[in-house]
């Protein structure tokens, strides 16, 4: 049997790697052909991904949701629909840097979330973390954008955008809820699952209300392979290890792994185009990997002292 520090351990590495895919489908959402509906590319991708998980949970306990579960799942993809439908639509009427910077704000909403669905207990330790991360992912994309301070605005575009972080900020939390409430499966592929199929149904229809379902016929063999991919590894792995680290770790801590996606970005951007890198990426840099670390170190040592105490 795993010992509590070598399972928070696990977890960590698992949410280290969500980072590493997230990072990586940036590059490869951007080689899909233009024009292609992004809602419906998302339920599409859903629905791959519930496909690929649907063999590896039939026997597993609680594939069959109670009707708590059912709803409770039903919260959590239209947590789902509600982000990526307000990232969709913002996409072309808000500044790259303004959703970067209101993006920094889920692991602190997902704590006070969880404070207030009693999933988190008061931690200023971890608030102060968070906050370090949040500091240096605003300083990584203040230095994507060329420390262009003005490219920050605040209006409706903004607002919307600002809802999809509360939404993806409250999925984490609605998870942890039920599962100890044992309304939701104990196993991390059925709650996959069931996320990604009510998540991608809810998105699917509103694909199917601001997209157009015609200009899926302009997708390429290649743009399939990319779509399935993403379904395989950016939307079935990740949600996978979301919900297994989910089970071990405070939805905070599982969200501020969002910290490291424009780190994982910015490393990207420096093999694609070595001539950006330079000292302005360092301060942004160093401060996302310390909160990371830090927060490794307090979630290890946190899980230790209870393992001790019993």
């Amino acid at each position: 049997m795993a010992s509590p520090s070598s399972s928070v351990w696990s977890a960590h590495l698992g949410m280290l790697l969500w980072a590493l895919l997230v990072g990586f489908s940036f590059p490869a959402v951007g080689l899909l052909t233009e024009g292609l509906p992004p809602l419906l590319l998302t339920s599409l991708r859903f629905a791959i991904a519930a496909m690929a998980v649907l063999p590896l949970v039939l026997r597993a306990p609680g594939v069959v949701p109670t009707r708590s579960g059912l709803v409770l799942y039903a919260l959590m993809g239209l947590c789902l629909a509600g982000f990526f439908g307000a990232m969709f639509w913002v996409a072309h009427r808000v500044t790259a840097l303004s959703m970067s910077t209101l993006f920094v704000s889920v692991p602190l909403l997902a704590y006070v979330l969880g404070r207030w669905l009693g999933v988190e207990h008061p931690a200023r330790a971890l608030l102060a973390l968070l906050t370090l991360g949040a500091l240096g992912a605003m300083a990584l994309a203040w230095a994507q954008a060329g420390g262009d301070v003005t490219q920050i605005q605040f209006g409706v575009g903004e607002a919307v955008f600002f809802v999809g972080c509360i939404a993806s900020a409250l999925y984490p939390v609605l998870s942890k809820y039920g599962l100890l409430r044992s309304w939701v499966s104990p196993h991390a592929g059925v709650r996959t699952l069931w996320s990604l199929v009510l998540g991608g149904a809810l998105i699917g229809m509103l694909g199917l209300v601001f997209n157009s379902p015609v200009a899926l016929t302009r997708m390429t063999w290649g743009d399939l392979a990319l779509v399935v991919y993403l379904g395989l590894f950016s939307s079935g792995v990740t949600f996978w290890l979301q919900q297994r680290a989910t089970a071990i770790l405070t939805p905070a801590a599982v969200t501020a792994y969002g910290y490291l996606v424009p780190f994982v970005s910015m490393l990207l951007l420096f093999w694609a185009e070595p001539e950006r890198i330079s000292l302005v990426w360092l301060p942004g840099s160093t401060l996302v990997v310390i909160a990371i670390v830090l927060l490794l170190q307090r979630d290890v040592r946190s899980r230790s002292k209870i393992a001790c105490a019993k």
